[in-house]
């Protein structure tokens, strides 16, 4: 079994990555600073669930990505590195920029140069949002990227670059991967499905931006953690791989699909569009369906129950606001 270190792995995608490699005997070790980016009890609680599926197999080291005795400490020994370590969102990248390319583009370069094995694989979580305002749906690999329309994506579009001059110049397996708008239990609190669903509970207006007409490509947790695992079964070359639904949803059918899960009606606050929003994401899967055998196996109506269960379950039990 593989000894893998999670970058992030307190977070929503990076806790799920970590139960999943527990519960198949890998040992995982995860490096976290608990960023207060939204509330840090929510993290320490994601580990405690974590920790318990395995304790002897599982390490938590508090660190930052740009401290490069945290990263050298964080690297040593291990065959993988899965890198879900960053400053997430769009909306507030464009507030604070320096910060985002800070740590997402510095935290990168600092955790790169810290791996000395040529063997070890290098996963690196990259965003759909590279593909900018691309018109071309759905988005291909081979589409071009030059152009990112938020800081956010412009750090993700150079962490796949430096990550590209780091396997030429060392030789190591790297695969980028691109996440097209993850949800599911765990999700951070500030992201669409799970803001929408406070405020349904609540009875208080969801802000909607623009006419309800953009189109998202939603991706359950689950499925994007089992590209993450195929992924880490790379051991050659370079390469960079959507995951996502491969299906599109309006904004507006994502509130319907909200409402029915959870029995109550949505209020809106109607709301221009945003800066840095894109109509639509859409995710071509071929080449990770051909390549990593890769499957998209939960569709947006079972994903958005499964993600209320938890959420009512965690709100009943006051666990999340």
């Amino acid at each position: 079994m593989s000894h893998v270190l999670i970058t992030g792995g307190a977070g929503f995608i990076g806790s799920h990555l970590a139960s999943r490699l527990l519960q198949a005997g890998h040992s995982v070790r995860v490096i976290d600073n608990f960023d207060p980016f939204y509330d840090v009890a929510l993290k320490r609680r994601n580990v405690l669930e974590v920790q318990q599926l395995a304790p002897q197999r599982f390490e938590l080291l508090e660190g930052d990505i740009r401290d490069a005795a945290a990263c050298a400490r964080a690297v040593a020994g291990v065959d993988l590195v899965v890198h879900l370590a960053a400053l997430a969102g769009v909306r507030p990248s464009i507030q604070d920029p320096v910060r985002y390319m800070d740590v997402n583009v510095t935290g990168t370069q600092v955790l790169l140069q810290q791996i000395r094995d040529p063997k070890t694989t290098f996963v690196f979580g990259s965003s759909s949002s590279v593909y900018g305002g691309n018109t071309k749906v759905p988005f291909a690999e081979t589409d071009p990227v030059d152009r990112p329309v938020s800081p956010y994506a412009a750090s993700k579009k150079a962490g796949e670059v430096q990550c590209f001059t780091w396997h030429h110049l060392h030789g190591n397996p790297v695969v980028c991967l691109r996440f097209f708008t993850v949800y599911g239990p765990r999700q951070r609190p500030e992201m669409a499905i799970h803001q929408f669903a406070r405020h349904i509970t609540d009875g208080t207006e969801i802000p909607f931006f623009g006419d309800g007409k953009s189109r998202r490509d939603y991706t359950y947790v689950d499925d994007i953690v089992s590209g993450i695992e195929a992924a880490m079964r790379v051991r050659s070359g370079y390469s960079i791989y959507n995951l996502g639904g491969a299906a599109t949803t309006e904004l507006g059918e994502l509130v319907a699909q909200l409402e029915r899960a959870l029995g109550r009606p949505a209020r809106l606050k109607r709301l221009p569009d945003q800066p840095g929003d894109v109509p639509v994401t859409y995710a071509d899967v071929t080449r990770a369906e051909r390549e990593l055998g890769y499957r998209c196996s939960t569709p947006l109506a079972r994903g958005v129950e499964q993600f209320c269960a938890w959420y009512l379950e965690q709100k009943q039990a006051r666990r999340i606001p």
